[in-house]
């Protein structure tokens, strides 16, 4: 496990988010998160679209269903789901800013919490399906996070994972140049393997059902990342304000070396799919409903 040299928790997170959310807007959409390219001639916005899309299929959504969006951002992918696979969705975001944004664009079935996900307060087995697109990366306990989702889980219920990835055995250059300073200044507690991702979901009961590396159809998402952010620092004087003025200023840093991250492979970009085993005569039903217990 990467861990970086000054140590990063939910307030500091939170505060990433909020502080940056003016430039996270205009450089990243209302889907922070990557997009994923099959063929290279997508746009941007269809490349996004298309990794909600990956994230949809493996959770094999059906109308009805009760799910989670375990750092749900602004709200975006859940509406996406929820418009296009009828479910419903709760959401949990660390950032006021973004739950802020979400509860000034609802719709029906989408229901958006500023609470962290490791005290959650969802009831047992309450959910269908879950997913956490780039956003285990900030959980300060990730052995918690994996429990806390099976425990909200149904019998039978699936959880898709899309993580940033520390290279296995990683060392020298890569963690001392590259991978510790992308925790530091992304705000990450740190930065898991594929395999210490895997042990941990089996240790809380997970089943594995598969796993894609899929690092070279999302790389390019930096180097569009950074090509809007200069073309942004050039025309905008909040964004120029933020980037040299801001407390979490340095995350601009991190875009280089994310870039130098995917092209040496220090860094590796997964989609893990996980099961909750069912019981003896149980079987996955769709359900509206995501009781909560009391804080």
């Amino acid at each position: 496990m990467i861990v970086p040299d000054a140590t990063q928790d939910a307030v500091a997170v939170a505060d990433h988010y909020d502080e940056l959310d003016p430039i996270y807007r205009r450089v990243w959409g209302d889907h922070v998160h990557h997009g994923l390219w099959a063929t290279g001639r997508e746009t941007p916005a269809e490349a996004v679209e298309a990794l909600i899309d990956t994230v949809g299929d493996r959770l094999r959504l059906m109308s009805g269903e009760a799910c989670v969006d375990i750092g749900c951002g602004y709200g975006s992918t859940a509406r996406q789901l929820a418009a296009t696979h009828g479910v419903s969705v709760t959401g949990f975001t660390l950032s006021a800013e973004q739950a802020h944004y979400a509860s000034a664009h609802p719709v029906p079935g989408v229901d958006i919490h500023l609470r962290d996900w490791l005290a959650n307060g969802l009831a047992d087995g309450s959910a269908n399906a879950a997913w956490a697109i780039e956003s285990s990366e900030h959980m300060v306990d990730k052995p918690r996070f994996f429990a806390e989702a099976h425990r909200v889980l149904s019998p039978g219920g699936r959880l898709v994972v899309c993580a940033w990835l520390a290279e296995t055995d990683a060392g020298g250059w890569k963690v001392r140049h590259l991978l510790e300073p992308i925790c530091r200044e992304g705000r990450l507690p740190s930065m898991g393997t594929r395999e210490e991702y895997e042990a941990m979901a089996t240790a809380a009961g997970f089943q594995i059902i598969g796993y894609e590396d899929v690092s070279a159809r999302v790389a390019r998402t930096w180097t569009i990342c950074a090509r809007r952010l200069v073309r942004t620092l050039l025309v905008d004087r909040e964004t120029r304000r933020l980037a040299l003025g801001a407390r979490n200023r340095i995350f601009v840093l991190s875009i280089p070396r994310l870039i130098l991250a995917y092209r040496t492979g220090a860094m590796r970009y997964g989609i893990l799919t996980l099961s909750k085993a069912r019981e003896a005569g149980t079987q996955r039903e769709p359900g509206a409903s995501m009781p909560q217990e009391t804080p």
